[in-house]
């Protein structure tokens, strides 16, 4: 089985080819482990701002409530202070 000298060099070319193609595919393997840390790093920023957003919007929440019973409060000292001026103007 001897080889012609056609062959060897067909050999030899596809032989670079697949080192090439090999290599190819080891950097591009490499480049997506750090695209994906990369986006795993953004995904747990988001998720910590979310975390804060919400803990932001439930301190809102719980402080409209705190401010409806203050602004009841003063609507009605709004409403006896109104009803005192309107019976002195009466007099």
């Amino acid at each position: 089985m001897d080889m012609t000298h056609a062959e060897s060099i067909l050999l030899y070319i596809l032989t670079v080819f697949l080192i090439v193609f090999f290599l190819l595919l080891i950097v591009i393997a490499v480049a997506m482990l750090k695209l994906i840390s990369k986006v795993r790093e953004v995904v747990e920023k988001a998720e910590s701002v979310i975390i804060s957003v919400e803990s932001a919007a439930e301190v809102f929440k719980n402080t409209e409530g705190k401010f409806a019973a203050f602004k009841l409060i003063r609507n009605i000292f709004r409403m006896v202070n109104k009803a005192q001026q309107a019976k002195r103007k009466e007099k």
